[in-house]
């Protein structure tokens, strides 16, 4: 029998993979930003046997939220059970199973199963929390599907790559160059408009408008996840034309010269768009390298102009 406040939810798809390759893809978080929409950025903080805690920052309802859960992975029984440690308000629990079932050898089921409760059993909370469990599901399941389904189309389409610089400077003038964005019309050249929202610390909202080589003005959205004065990871949510995934992150190493910055990218190519962004004899590699390129030259200015501002308070 259910608790008096307490909400079950179940949601499903069907995925044309085998189970275990899909169960693979769930209990593998690292890769959760480029399957599931709604997920920034997860890093697990502790793990066991069978068993681990991992930290996930995650948009719900246009909102970015954060939590610590706890995950059980069986993969004998194609099952992972999920449960929130630190739940974020309105939520005042949440958990959950992902259960994975073989329909045939290359066809299995996805059976996504909820049960939370809303701080003080407030309805109006409740309402907020089934609209977003009701979304997110949705969209992690289609996401799954297709990630699955298109594993080995995605394997040539998606590239990752990073540019360092030396900096003779400390770890945190460079991180806070990075992390103070809402700076960066005033920094970097390249950068003419910022909006700027850090509504809860350590977690941040950034649209920009960036001008190109040719005069050009794209504007693109990312959230951002901090940790200071080590690393900032981002996923990018208004893409360019030529992308259909953005996810990154700047670290900051301290070293016997200073500090090792860099800027790390994982891209996915649109193709779609490629003879219309590129001319119709472009190919897929002309789109890697034509992206790799803006975006290697915009990292490395912003990481050359840090460079600037740490040397000149080492």
């Amino acid at each position: 029998m259910s608790q008096p406040g307490l909400r079950e939810v179940e949601h499903e798809i069907t995925v044309s993979a085998p189970a275990a390759a899909v169960y693979r893809l769930i209990a593998e978080v690292r890769n959760w930003p480029r399957i599931f929409p709604p997920t920034i950025y997860v890093e697990r903080e502790a793990q066991g046997e069978g068993a681990e805690r991992i930290r996930i920052w995650a948009t719900a309802n246009g909102e970015a939220k954060n939590w610590t859960s706890r995950r059980t992975l069986d993969p004998e029984q194609l099952r992972i059970t999920f449960r929130q440690e630190v739940s974020a308000p309105p939520v005042a629990a949440m958990g959950g199973t992902w259960i994975i079932e073989p329909v045939s050898g290359g066809e299995s089921r996805v059976r996504l199963l909820h049960d939370y409760r809303a701080i003080d059993d407030d309805p109006k909370s409740l309402e907020w929390i089934d609209e977003a469990v009701d979304r997110n599901s949705r969209s992690e399941l289609a996401a799954l599907k297709n990630n699955v389904e298109a594993a080995h189309a995605a394997e040539d389409l998606t590239f990752s790559f990073e540019d360092t610089v030396q900096v003779n400077g400390s770890a945190k003038d460079v991180f806070d160059f990075i992390n103070e964005a809402q700076a960066w019309p005033d920094r970097l050249p390249h950068v003419s408009t910022v909006r700027f929202e850090e509504s809860t610390p350590g977690l941040q909202e950034l649209e920009m408008d960036t001008r190109a080589k040719d005069g050009s003005v794209h504007t693109t959205k990312s959230y951002r996840v901090t940790f200071p004065h080590e690393k900032i990871a981002y996923k990018q949510v208004t893409l360019p034309a030529l992308m259909t995934l953005h996810t990154g992150y700047w670290t900051f190493a301290e070293n016997d010269a200073g500090v090792a910055a860099s800027s790390q990218h994982t891209v996915t190519i649109n193709t779609a768009n490629i003879a219309r962004i590129l001319g119709p004899d472009a190919t897929v590699e002309h789109a890697k390298e034509y992206v790799r390129n803006a975006l290697s030259t915009n990292s490395r200015a912003t990481l050359g102009h840090a460079k600037d501002y740490a040397e000149a308070r080492a």
